[in-house]
Parts: structure tokens; C-alpha cells; sequence
């Protein structure tokens, strides 16, 4: 077991140094390490292994919070985590929002290889296309993980996994599913295609009505949802690629759906399918 740090880290030390540095992309890059805050992505990070290894190398944690959350740091040092007491000022210094919940851990990429995902023959896969926003791309990921979803795959044009603000906004899903990253949406798309997974763009002017696909019967087999950009959605070329383009019918008078809403929607409505009687619950069984 690990302990716990005696002293109180110093904000001039080279761990609090490097911890800092990774609230930017080159250098999470560099080390192949990112930075998870509070006690819901601390305690995912503590329970999460890749091959054996533990995801979660360092902490650092206010007296107060040790103390609140004596169960997280103990997960953390069960994990081989090296755990730092740290004044506020320091949590502060090495966090990225505005209020600090005081624990801040250190992680290693956890990313998936996409022909893991392919093997692994996935019922439902969301794929994030061109979608820069963090805050959406973290939200998408907590929807897919809520709805079951087999993995998420953000291709080569999306935002960083590992941005500070996708990793608050998955609120710890980030550890559960499945994630790959920097796959051409083209190559995405074919891949999955020749794994027997049906490719549905979300697109808001769609051809396809989502309550007529479910009302038909076409939402039970293998999906893969393609979500585009927020601000100017997914271009021809990508829709052209798709088995079918499908809106979410607007019943009221909203001009539209955001992204991560949307993307909630589809990804239940294909849930839902797939565990209705009838359902398809594996490619094999398409």
C-alpha cells in the first residue's frame, strides 16, 4: 500500500509542475497522461485497469477532501497511486475549472485500438464526426455509456478524448466503455460496415423519420449512430456514406435539437430496439 504524503506538496515541486502541464493537448500527448477532477472521475480512475495496469498513477488531494472522500484516496492508494496532500491554492493551480472540488489525479490514456472495438463485434457504436465542442463530445460519451452503447469513436478531425472538459462532461463514463480515437470518419464507416453494423447519420434534415424506423422495425439489428459537427452537421459526403439519414421528428415548435440531445435520443431509441423482443443482440445474430 502506498502511503499517503506526510507534508503537504509544494507548488514549486516537479510533480506539481508536470500535473499542470497537462491541461494542455502537446504535452497530454507527450507523456500519454491527462488529468481527471473530482471525487466521481477520481474513484472511476482508481477502479480502472487496461491489461492489469491501473489507470490512475497520482493524486493530489486538499486535507479536507482526504478526509470527506477517505474511501476515493483509499481506492487510489489500493491502486499503487502516489497520493500528495495539497493546499487549495495548489489544487487550484493544477485544476482547470473554476471550483475545485479538491482531488485531482493523474491518468494514463485509456484509449482503444478501433479493431479492438470491430472485434469485439459491437451492438451499437457512436461515432463523432468532426465534433469539436468538449463539453458535447464528453456529454455524447456519458449518453452512449447510459444507453449501453458498445463504444464510442471520435474520428481524426474531433476534439482531443482527453480535454479537460470532455473528461468532466463524460462525469466518469470515460471509464467504462470503449473509446477509440483519430479513426477517418470514411474508414470508420466502412470498417463497420463490413462488420455487419448498420450506419445511420443523425442529420436534422434526414430523409428517415426515427419514429418511422422504429415503428417498422429497422432499429433492431447492429447500429453505428454518426453524430456531426455542432455548428454545420455532417457534410454531404459523410451522409452519402450512411445507410439511411435520420432526423428526430420535431413535435413542438423548437427550431432543433444540440447535439448531445440528440444524440441521447438516438442512441435510446436504438436501445430500445435492440432489447425489444425480436431485437438483434449481437452481429452474429443480424
Amino acid at each position: 500500500m502506498v502511503p499517503v504524503s506526510p507534508e503537504l506538496i509544494s507548488p514549486r515541486s516537479a510533480r506539481v509542475a508536470a500535473a499542470r502541464r497537462l491541461a494542455k493537448r502537446n504535452f497530454r500527448g507527450k507523456d500519454r497522461l491527462f488529468l481527471a477532477e473530482g471525487p466521481q472521475a477520481v474513484r472511476e480512475a482508481a477502479a480502472h485497469r487496461d491489461g492489469g495496469q491501473a489507470t490512475l498513477v497520482e493524486l493530489f488531494a486538499t486535507v479536507e477532501a482526504a478526509e470527506r472522500y477517505a474511501d476515493i484516496v483509499g481506492e487510489a492508494r489500493a491502486a499503487g497511486a502516489r497520493v500528495h496532500l495539497a493546499a487549495e491554492d495548489v489544487i487550484a493551480d493544477i485544476s482547470t475549472t473554476v471550483t475545485p472540488q479538491g482531488l485531482v489525479g493523474v491518468c494514463r490514456f485509456l484509449d482503444t485500438p478501433f479493431e479492438d472495438v470491430l472485434a469485439a463485434r459491437p451492438r451499437l457504436v457512436a461515432v463523432l464526426a468532426h465534433v469539436r465542442d468538449p463539453g458535447n463530445a464528453g456529454t455524447v460519451l456519458r449518453c452512449a455509456d447510459a444507453a449501453g452503447a458498445d463504444a464510442v469513436v471520435l474520428t481524426d478531425a474531433s476534439v482531443d478524448l482527453y480535454n479537460p472538459k470532455a473528461v468532466r462532461a463524460s462525469v466518469g463514463s470515460l471509464f467504462h466503455l470503449p473509446v477509440a480515437v483519430g479513426v477517418p470518419v470514411e474508414q470508420a464507416i466502412e470498417r463497420l460496415k463490413d462488420a455487419g453494423v448498420r450506419i445511420l447519420a443523425a442529420d436534422g434534415a434526414g430523409d428517415h423519420d426515427l419514429d418511422e424506423e422504429l415503428d417498422e422495425g429497422t432499429m433492431g439489428g447492429p447500429t453505428a449512430w454518426v453524430f456531426g459537427n455542432e455548428a454545420w452537421g455532417l457534410p454531404e459526403e459523410t451522409r452519402d456514406l450512411a445507410d439511411a439519414v435520420v432526423r428526430v421528428p420535431i413535435h413542438g415548435r423548437a427550431e432543433s435539437l444540440n447535439l448531445a440531445t440528440a444524440a441521447a435520443v438516438c442512441l435510446y431509441a436504438s436501445a430500445r430496439a435492440q432489447r425489444a423482443r425480436g431485437g438483434c443482440r449481437s452481429v452474429t445474430q443480424s
